[in-house]
C-alpha cells in the first residue's frame, strides 16, 4: 500500500480530525476553497482534479493552469505506484519460486544423496573421517536439517575474524566460572610437548586441571633459538600467576628430559609447588628397571631375538605363523610393560615356535639365511628360558594385573600407593625365593621417591577408604607425607597443627570417628568425605581436599591434541598470529569439552544458560 507522503493531494488541505483511528476517512477542509468535507484521499483528489459523481464538489478557487500542474503530479503518482507495484509482485514471485525449487529439491533428495554429498565434502577437503563421529558435527547437522534449506553458511572472513572472538569469549566465560571453585580444590597445570614431525615444530601446550574439568590455556613454539628453557620458565610463571599462586598445588610435566633443567628455576619461585611426573611415564619406567635386573634382562633379550627370528623367517617365506600366533597381551600391558607383555606373548606362543624349529620349511629357510639363527634355534627348544620366563611372569604379573584395577589415567592421588602394596603382598605370598622379591622391593623402595610425587603419599594416608592399612609405620609413606607437608606450609607452627591433626584422624577423633563417618569411608567420593566429616580439622581437611582433587595423569590432554592440528605457516601468516592463538585455544577446548560431555545434548543446554 502506498504510504500517504506518496499522495500529493494531502498537501493542499488541513485535516482536523480522523472518524477512527487508524482509517482513512478523515475530516479536511481546502486551502483553496476553505469547504470542507469528509472522507478520504479519493475524495481529496476528485475536489482538487474536478472529478464528478465522488459526493464532492470541484473546488472552484482551482484554475485550468493549476488544475493542469495537479493532473501532471497524479499521472506521477500513479506511475510510481505502478512501478513499486511491478517490482513487488517479482520479487515475491522470486521469493516463492526459490522457496518452490528448494522444498521442491529438498523433498527429490533420498538419504542416500544427503550421504553422498556429506561424503564428497570431507573427501575434497582432506577431512579425516573420523568428523562424523564428533559431537559438534552432529549438532550442526541437526541445526541446519532444523534451518531449512534458506540457510546460507558465514564467510571465510566472519569464520576466522568474529564468529571465532564469539566462541574464544564463550569458552573465556565458561573457565572463568571454573576458576572461582580453584581457591577450595586447588589445581594443576598441566606441561605437555607436542612435535610435528610434517612441519618440524616443537611445541609446549598448557592446560589446568580441577575437578571442575581440564582446560587448554596457551601454546609456545620453542623451535626458535634463544633459550627455550627460559622461554618455558617465562611463561609457565606466567600461566601460574594468573592461575593464582595459592591455587596451584602441583605441576606435571611430561616434556622428557626438558623438564629436568627447567623444575629448579619454577621451584625456587613458588617454593609451596610440587613438581610431578605423569603416573603414566613413572610406572612405566618403574616396570622396564624392573625387567632390566641382570636375570631378568637376560629373559628379555631372549624373548626379544626369538621374536625377530620370527619375524625375519614370517617375511621371507610368506608364512602366516604370525597369524596363528596366540592373541598379544592386553593393550594396558604394552603400553605400561612392554617387556613383560613381550615375554607372555613369546611364552603363549611356545608350542606354535617350537612346532615351526622342527619343520621341514624352517629348515630349509635357515640355510639360506646369511645370520647364525642356531643360538635362537637351541633357546627355543631347550628349557632354561621357557622356565626363567614363566618366573619372570611370575613376578610381574601382580603388577600388571592390579593395574587394571584401578583407572590410571583417571586415578587419584593415593591410588598407585595401593597399587605397589597390594602388587608386593600378591608377590609375597606367591612364596617366590626371597632373593628374586628382595631384590624387586629393594629397586621399588630406592626409586619411588624419584619417579612418584610425594602427594601420591599424601594422597594414601588421606584417601579415607585407605584408613587403617599401617601407613604411618612404612617409612616411605611417611617420608613422602613429611615432604608433603613441609613444602605445603612454610610456617612451623602450621605445620605442627597438620601433624596433630593427622594423628587425630588416625585415631578416629571427633567427627572423624562418627558411625556415618565409618561407613562411608568406601562409599563415598574422598573429597566429598572430607567435607563432610572433616570440619573439626580445618587445616587438614583443606589440604586433604587438595590433594585428593588433583590429577595425576596427562593423558586426557595428549588425546585432545592427537584430534587437532597445528596451524601451519600459511596460516599464521593469512590469519595473524592472534587469530592463530585463537583458533589453537577454541579448537583444544572445543576437544576437551567434547570428551568430557561426549554428547552434546547436556553442553548445549548448559551452554545456552550462560
Amino acid at each position: 500500500m502506498p504510504s500517504e507522503s506518496d499522495k500529493w493531494g494531502w498537501k493542499h488541505v488541513s485535516v482536523f480530525g480522523g472518524f477512527d483511528k487508524g482509517s482513512g476517512t478523515k475530516r479536511w477542509k481546502c486551502n483553496h476553497c476553505n469547504l470542507r468535507y469528509n472522507g478520504s484521499y479519493s475524495r481529496v483528489r476528485a475536489h482538487l482534479l474536478g472529478f464528478a459523481g465522488v459526493g464532492v464538489k470541484s473546488c472552484p478557487a482551482v484554475d485550468r493552469s493549476m488544475r493542469k500542474a495537479f493532473q501532471v503530479l497524479e499521472e506521477e503518482r500513479l506511475a510510481s505506484k505502478k512501478k513499486k507495484t511491478s517490482e513487488s509482485d517479482k520479487s515475491i514471485k522470486r521469493t516463492k519460486t526459490s522457496q518452490i525449487c528448494a522444498s521442491s529439491t529438498a523433498r527429490n533428495l533420498s538419504k542416500e544423496d544427503v550421504d553422498n554429498i556429506v561424503a564428497r565434502f570431507i573427501y575434497a577437503d582432506g577431512l579425516n573421517v573420523n568428523v562424523v563421529n564428533s559431537p559438534y558435527f552432529q549438532e550442526m547437522a541437526k541445526a541446519l536439517a532444523a534451518f531449512g534449506p534458506r540457510y546460507e553458511p558465514p564467510s571465510m572472513d566472519k569464520l576466522s575474524d568474529s564468529l571465532l572472538s564469539k566462541e574464544r569469549a564463550r569458552i573465556e566465560k565458561s573457565i572463568n566460572l571454573v576458576k572461582e571453585s580453584w581457591p577450595h580444590t586447588g589445581c594443576t597445570i598441566l606441561c605437555v610437548n607436542r612435535l610435528d614431525g610434517s612441519l618440524g615444530r616443537f611445541c609446549i601446550n598448557f592446560f589446568v586441571s580441577s575437578p571442575r574439568g581440564v582446560m587448554f590455556l596457551k601454546s609456545i613454539d620453542v623451535n626458535g633459538g634463544g633459550g627455550p628453557d627460559s622461554l618455558f620458565v617465562r611463561v609457565l610463571s606466567d600461566t601460574i600467576t594468573e592461575a593464582g599462586p595459592t591455587n596451584v598445588l602441583q605441576v606435571i610435566s611430561h616434556l622428557g628430559q626438558f623438564s629436568g633443567a627447567c623444575e629448579s628455576s619454577v621451584i625456587s619461585k613458588f617454593p609451596h609447588i610440587f613438581w610431578s611426573h605423569c603416573i603414566s611415564h613413572s610406572i612405566n619406567v618403574l616396570m622396564e628397571e624392573i625387567a632390566k635386573l641382570d636375570w631378568m634382562k637376560a629373559v628379555v633379550s631372549c624373548a626379544t631375538g626369538i621374536e625377530q627370528c620370527i619375524l625375519q623367517y614370517h617375511h621371507s617365506s610368506l608364512c602366516l605363523i604370525i597369524n596363528n600366533l596366540p592373541g598379544s597381551s592386553d593393550s594396558l600391558s604394552e603400553k605400561l610393560a612392554p617387556s613383560y607383555a613381550l615375554v607372555k606373548r613369546i611364552v603363549n606362543a611356545r608350542q606354535t615356535v617350537q612346532e615351526l624349529v622342527a619343520s621341514e620349511q624352517w629348515k630349509q629357510w635357515k640355510v639360506t639365511v646369511p645370520e647364525d639363527v642356531m643360538g635362537i634355534e637351541t633357546t627355543i627348544c631347550g628349557d632354561d628360558f621357557w622356565s626363567r620366563a614363566q618366573l619372570m611372569l611370575q613376578l610381574c604379573e601382580p603388577f600388571v594385573r592390579l593395574l587394571a584395577t584401578f583407572n590410571v589415567e583417571k586415578s587419584v592421588m593415593g591410588d598407585v600407593y595401593s597399587w605397589r602394596v597390594q602388587s608386593l603382598e600378591a608377590l609375597r605370598s606367591k612364596g617366590i625365593e626371597k632373593v628374586a622379591f628382595d631384590q624387586i622391593e629393594l629397586l621399588i623402595e630406592n626409586r619411588w621417591d624419584i619417579l612418584f610425587s610425594p602427594l601420591h603419599a599424601a594422597g594414601y594416608i588421606l584417601n579415607p577408604r585407605y584408613f587403617g592399612r599401617g601407613q604411618s609405620k612404612d617409612k616411605t609413606i611417611m617420608r613422602g607425607w613429611k615432604a608433603t607437608v613441609e613444602r605445603y606450609e612454610i610456617d612451623s607452627a602450621a605445620r605442627r597443627l597438620l601433624r596433630e591433626q593427622l594423628s587425630a584422624y588416625l585415631r578416629l577423633e571427633g567427627s572423624l570417628g562418627d558411625a556415618d563417618a565409618i561407613e562411608c569411608r568406601d562409599k563415598m567420593d574422598p573429597v566429598a568425605w572430607w567435607e563432610n566429616f572433616g570440619f573439626e580439622t580445618p587445616h587438614l581437611q583443606t589440604l586433604a581436599i587438595k590433594v585428593l582433587s588433583q590429577v595425576s595423569s596427562v593423558t586426557t590432554c595428549q588425546e585432545s591434541l592427537q584430534c587437532n592440528n597445528l596451524p601451519c605457516q600459511e596460516s599464521v601468516r593469512r590469519l595473524g598470529v592472534q587469530r592463530v592463538e585463537d583458533l589453537v585455544f577454541v579448537q583444544n577446548n572445543l576437544g576437551l569439552q567434547s570428551q568430557k560431555f561426549g554428547s552434546l545434548s547436556s553442553f548445549s543446554s548448559s551452554r545456552s544458560g550462560n
